[in-house]
């Protein structure tokens, strides 16, 4: 294995790779399989993508993949919070004209001239890690949505500007959408966050309702746990119902895209209202026979719109 084929952690221990000069060309090739090479089933670059973008996701991608693991992978909160601040730095320096040495940064230079990509998205992801290292409670709707504007709007924000979009109408609706998807994504991962000692149910819907976070902890499926998160799931509908029509307003290629994205997660929250929203015994999750079908779906309606 070389230092060009190292995951972020495994990165960070190899002096080799830390020390080394990486020129463009290096930096581009780490990018690019680090963005295919993740131990998840997730996809950087869809088939109906520009091939003339897919290098900028994947540089895109990185950075956000290093973020991610500086803050869950490193196991040490006070050390994940000095890596965090050490990686800001970087970002800054490079906004501040600094010649690049970490190769995502080399390689994401590129991307930032070439886009004009401003350093507000990147420099908020970076807050909702360190965020996650300090904060694993969560008030109410507005604290958690506060929370989605630096966790996952920036990600949305980002790939509108690499598609060639930077009005706020659009931003708007890439919000409400990407606030809807991380939503869905910690109502399906209820028990995971717990591993983690974060709760991202508002604890307002637990007062609401006389559930206690030891209930959660316990993992005590009750009248109280189901109507809080039924009250959740139907927000983060509503979330979605709201972004929808940016699908309309974007390149079929891109639409095509968002609008599975977002029947994921219509789907994702289908799931908990079928199992009487009891994600604590069981995890929901979408099949693949099912992924094909909303692929289908997606397509159909985007050539339905072709048509029109």
């Amino acid at each position: 294995m070389t230092s060009q084929q190292l995951q972020p952690v495994e990165f960070l221990k190899s002096p080799e790779a830390m020390n080394k000069a990486w020129s463009p060309d290096q930096a581009l090739a780490y990018t690019h399989w680090l963005a295919t090479h993740h131990y998840e089933n997730f996809h950087v670059v869809s088939f109906l993508l520009p091939a003339r973008l897919h290098q900028d996701f994947y540089n895109v991608y990185s950075f956000c993949r290093w973020s991610d693991d500086l803050g869950d992978e490193i196991g040490d909160t006070t050390e994940s919070l000095r890596l965090l601040e050490w990686w800001r730095c970087e970002l800054r320096a490079l906004y501040a004209g600094a010649a690049p040495t970490h190769p995502v940064f080399v390689a994401l230079s590129q991307t930032i001239e070439r886009h004009r990509l401003p350093i507000d998205p990147f420099d908020h992801l970076i807050t909702a890690f360190v965020q996650d290292q300090t904060v694993t409670r969560y008030r109410d709707w507005p604290h958690i949505l506060d929370y989605c504007k630096y966790s996952a709007n920036p990600v949305g924000r980002l790939v509108l500007m690499l598609c060639g979009y930077r009005d706020e109408e659009r931003f708007r609706l890439s919000d409400a959408t990407c606030s809807a998807l991380q939503l869905a994504n910690f109502w399906q991962d209820v028990t995971v966050d717990l591993r983690k000692d974060r709760v991202y149910l508002p604890q307002h819907l637990f007062t609401q309702y006389g559930y206690r976070n030891e209930d959660l902890f316990a993992l005590r499926f009750t009248p109280a746990f189901r109507s809080a998160m039924k009250d959740a799931v139907d927000f983060a509908q509503a979330l979605f119902e709201e972004g929808l029509p940016l699908v309309a307003k974007l390149d079929r290629r891109l639409a095509l895209d968002i609008d599975l994205f977002s029947r994921g997660g219509l789907k994702v929250l289908e799931k908990i209202r079928e199992q009487g929203y009891d994600v604590l015994n069981a995890r929901p999750s979408i099949s693949k026979t099912e992924r094909v079908a909303l692929l289908l779906r997606s397509m159909a309606r985007l050539a339905f719109r072709g048509a029109a």
